[in-house]
């Protein structure tokens, strides 16, 4: 139930529905939106929002759904209905295209079952009878004319007139040009006079020529003469013109007698592009604002999580402006919400933001809302917004007010949402609040759900002595003097009378005057509130900082997480080296070994033999061990100067370099690379700036590069991704690829309903270094993992 009547007015929802008709293709569209109505029940909703989501993801996702336009068939199947009555072309036509929109998106579905359910519920059992196209093709050609040869009768009169008229034109030619030659003719060519083709002659000479005047020009001097010879033949072209005509007739009459027993297809037809065009209307709209579905519940409860106005989204949209997002909960706990604070703040902006997304919602349509939001369903939403005095009705404005309060008494159940704004506004404040408070007392005690709005005292003390009521404030900046739009559940806030007063420059004794006036107790009430104001804005700005502190350890944690990686897989890959190295120097000196006792055997130990060959193997020990003093790690000639932030050191017994950012007793914080480090001082040295290019330029990049060689792959695995994170996966993952030379690579991306992989290829069309791109074979995975070749 929506009360008053003005409701959906008064919170914004016919706006949206002009909104909705500008998206729609036909009029049968725009009269469903005109039809939509308040659901109450759990299922109609959902299946609606579904139905809109999936034409949302088919738009989005660029899908081949071809709705151009189509027609109100119904009226025409309802003209079949009569006996003897015929369509015309026009309207064969009509029916005609109308028929291939319906084939051709029942084709799409068919192609993607199961896929989009709840659209595929919009025509469920409708049968596909071309039978109905092939008989109009019969008859009508694609430009929605009548076919020469539609009839073997229509043929023939078809063929007589044309030999007629070129018999016409042929006698037609031969008196012109004797005319012509007789100096008969006026300036001019063969002109047409009532469908009659005559030669236009000098007034003196009409006599000279037998025929027909149809006609004369303004002056008199020229007639228009149908020559006798070509009268006769012109005629006949007229009857087998009214041959033709009554042939066509009787063709249109044969085809809509075919035509009649399929009527209630046609009506089945009708309904089915009428809901389609309308479920499109509501996607596009989703789409223009940002909607998404929440999750819809069955209890009577609101969870708005990033919501915005739809229609205060569009107009800022417009001036390159962004709404501030609405945040705020209700529940059995927490059911009524009175939001306090200074004019202009938004007060009512949030009122009307909750009272439009669930109006909004209960009529199907999408809402701007982060998809995690939460949207119960009501059996009530009343409304008690603007000045409703009427001289008619003998009503003021507080007994509007009045009115409306006595109906939401009466009707208030635990499934009735509430909005009131400027709750108790209207009359004296000194009978109005306590009035407005009994009221709120009666309400909660229906325990309805609401947001409402109040400046006054008394409700915000009764909010915050009440269970079921929650005091809530729309953020004001002190120091500025300026609404932050920001809803702050918890505390009230304070109308700011005074600062805004002083602010906009009102004279000092007045402001004076009025905090006398005033009273102590109000004045201490709302100095308490200001500097409850205060103190949420500064513990705001604390969040803030305290949350860019924690991002900036959090990524602090990361770096050295990544470098104790890096040392770690450093270290492996020495003692992996080291070892083969050992292993090679082992085999090679048994080698050696080997090699001199067989020499010596063979020699029988002779003595100048054997000394060759003991001088032989001291030389190749001497240059194995020359050349592994070569492989020790260069040092650096170490600084004697005390170290300061800035300055370049070196790990004792390694060739890893650091610039020192911070020093904190005996440990320095090093930057090594894009990573951080903290060391003890008494685990490095310093190192001088010339000596730091020399080690850089020998050891970071090759080892850097060869790393991330190593630890690469030519594989990437994009499944359950949504098509967003998927696109900035394959670019970071193509930047790598295209650096590092790779002549392929292979992107696994799952077959689903092939949507994520249409999307990945078209994106990687974009690069000019890609070649070609290609399926897995088809016992390996198939069009579910695309292979890209580079150039």
């Amino acid at each position: 139930m929506i009360y008053p009547e003005n409701c959906l007015d008064r919170l914004g929802f016919s706006e949206v529905r002009e909104l909705l008709y500008k998206h729609c293709l036909s009029p049968m569209g725009q009269y469903m939106v005109s039809k939509m109505q308040v659901m109450t029940k759990y299922d109609q909703i959902n299946k609606f929002l579904r139905q809109t989501k999936e034409f949302k993801s088919i738009l989005e996702n660029q899908e081949p759904l071809q709705i151009s336009s189509f027609y109100d068939i119904k009226s025409l199947a309802d003209k079949i209905r009569v006996e003897g009555s015929y369509l015309m072309e026009e309207e064969l036509f009509q029916i005609y295209l109308s028929l291939q929109t319906v084939f051709s998106v029942l084709r799409f579905f068919e192609e993607r079952k199961e896929v989009y359910p709840n659209l595929e519920a919009l025509f469920e059992h409708l049968p596909v009878e071309k039978t109905i196209l092939r008989k109009i093709e019969a008859v009508l050609d694609p430009k929605g004319k009548i076919k020469p040869n539609a009839s073997a009768k229509l043929q023939e009169i078809t063929a007589e007139i044309s030999k007629a008229e070129q018999e016409v034109r042929k006698r037609m030619d031969s008196i012109y040009k004797q005319a012509v030659s007789s100096n008969w003719v006026a300036d001019g060519s063969l002109t047409v006079r009532d469908g009659r083709i005559c030669i236009p002659i000098l007034a003196e000479n009409k006599r000279k020529l037998k025929g027909f005047i149809h006609d004369e020009s303004a002056s008199g001097q020229t007639v228009y003469l149908e020559p006798e010879e070509v009268f006769t033949l012109n005629n006949k072209i007229r009857d087998l013109e009214f041959d033709k005509r009554r042939e066509i007739i009787r063709i249109l009459i044969a085809l809509t007698d075919e035509l009649r027993p399929y009527q209630p297809l046609l009506i089945s037809y009708h309904g089915f592009l009428t809901k389609l065009d309308f479920v499109r209307a509501k996607a596009l709209f989703a789409i223009e604002v940002e909607a998404d579905m929440p999750v819809l519940v069955t209890e009577p409860r609101i969870k708005l999580i990033n919501a915005r106005h739809p229609l205060l989204y569009l107009s800022f949209k417009e001036d390159k402006k962004t709404v501030v997002p609405l945040n705020m909960h209700m529940n059995a706990d927490m059911r009524i919400i009175l939001v306090s604070g200074p004019n202009a703040g938004g007060k009512s902006v949030c009122m009307k933001t909750v009272g439009l997304l669930q109006l909004m919602v209960q009529t199907g349509l999408l809402i701007p809302v982060h998809e995690s939001s939460e949207v119960g369903v009501f059996e009530n939403i009343f409304a008690d917004i603007g000045d409703d005095q009427s001289i008619e009705s003998d009503l003021s404005t507080y007994s509007a007010h009045l009115t409306k309060m006595r109906y939401f008494v009466a009707h208030a159940t635990p499934k009735t949402l509430v909005m009131i704004d400027e709750f108790g506004t209207g009359t004296d404040p000194q009978f109005g609040g306590p009035m407005a408070e009994a009221v709120l007392e009666v309400l909660n005690k229906r325990k309805v759900r609401g947001v409402i709005t109040t400046h006054y005292s008394n409700l915000k003390l009764f909010a915050g002595n009440t269970p079921g009521l929650e005091n809530a404030s729309m953020l004001f900046d002190n120091d500025r003097m300026k609404p932050m739009y920001v809803l702050e559940i918890g505390k009230p806030g304070s109308s700011y009378a005074f600062e805004i007063a002083q602010n906009i420059g009102l004279q000092p004794e007045v402001l004076a005057l009025a905090r006398e006036k005033t009273g102590t107790n109000q004045n201490r009430i709302d100095s308490l509130l200001v500097d409850l104001e205060r103190e949420k804005k500064q513990i705001y700005d604390t969040k803030i900082q305290l949350s860019t502190q924690q991002n900036k350890v959090k990524n602090l944690v990361s770096e050295n997480e990544k470098l104790q990686e890096f040392l770690e897989e450093n270290r492996r890959t020495l003692i992996r080296e080291a070892k083969l190295e050992a292993q090679t120097i082992i085999k090679n000196a048994n080698k050696l070994v080997e090699n001199t006792i067989a020499g010596i055997k063979e020699n029988q130990a002779d003595k100048e033999a054997t000394r060759q060959l003991r001088q032989n193997l001291h030389k190749e020990l001497v240059q194995h061990q020359v050349k592994e003093e070569k492989k020790v790690v260069k040092v650096a000639e170490p600084l004697n100067t005390p170290i300061e932030v800035g300055d370049w050191v070196q790990l004792l017994n390694s060739d890893t370099t650091g610039q020192v950012l911070e020093i904190n007793r005996g440990n320095l914080v090093l930057a090594l690379g894009d990573l951080r480090s903290v060391v003890k001082k008494d685990r490095v040295q310093k190192i001088s700036n010339k000596q730091i290019k020399k080690l850089v330029q020998s050891n970071s990049f090759s080892g850097r590069i060869s790393d991330a060689i190593g630890n690469f792959s030519a594989e990437l695995d994009l499944r359950g991704m949504r098509a967003e994170a998927a696109i900035q996966e394959v670019e970071k993952y193509m930047d790598k690829s295209i650096m590092m030379g790779f002549p392929f690579i292979k992107l696994i991306h799952g077959k689903g309903d092939g949507i994520l992989r249409k999307m990945i290829r078209e994106y990687l069309r974009k690069y000019k270094q890609v070649n070609r791109m290609e399926d897995e074979h088809a016992d390996r995975g198939g069009d579910g993992i695309t292979y890209v070749y580079f150039n």
